[in-house]
């Protein structure tokens, strides 16, 4: 079996090796524990499992920008939180990152699902695409692509502690070498 085929059979499960599960195991160690997002298929079975797990206050926003100033104000009142978007939602956010998340220290987590990439059929997704790394490196964020589960856990919990620590943002984007992407139906 093709070492993507394996990857995307286990980003599909629902094991405890599953992408989703360690996310989730990282989150719950370094005590991140509010969770808005937009929601979105590939985050659909993370977004399950936080909904499902009493540790999280996991809740749908309308926008993004949302998303952000709520962990935000969280940072600022003693909780820790992370936000869930899709690449396109991303495209949304530099004015929230350059004027509160960047000049407030504020160690925004963000789990980003990257489309645009690797067969997207929809040319807006691959231009926001191709912008999203670019506006992160303008902002001196640090971001990191995750494409494979081995590399998951040691990334996403070495960056959760690290944005604390320095009290800075910071991207995991997670690759559909990682999640399986989004199946496209015709």
């Amino acid at each position: 079996m093709a070492i993507a085929e394996q990857q995307a059979q286990a980003a599909q499960g629902s094991s405890e090796t599953s992408w989703h599960s360690i996310v989730l195991q990282t989150l719950k160690r370094n005590e991140i524990s509010l969770i808005p997002y937009v929601p979105d298929r590939v985050l659909t079975p993370l977004i399950k499992n936080l909904h499902a797990d009493p540790f999280f206050t996991t809740f749908a926003t309308a926008r993004e920008e949302e998303a952000v100033g709520i962990v935000s104000g969280a940072w600022m009142g003693g909780r820790r939180g992370a936000v869930l978007m899709q690449t396109s939602g991303f495209a949304t956010l530099a004015n929230v990152l350059a004027s509160l998340a960047v000049p407030y220290q504020i160690p925004l987590i963000m789990f980003v699902s990257e489309r645009g990439t690797l067969g997207e059929f929809n040319y807006g997704q691959s231009l926001v695409c191709r912008t999203m790394r670019p506006v992160l490196d303008s902002l001196a964020l640090e971001h990191h692509t995750i494409t494979r589960l081995d590399e998951l856990e040691f990334i996403a919990d070495r960056s959760v502690k690290q944005a604390v620590t320095t009290q800075a943002p910071v991207a995991l984007i997670l690759n559909p070498l990682l999640t399986g992407g989004k199946t496209f139906d015709k």
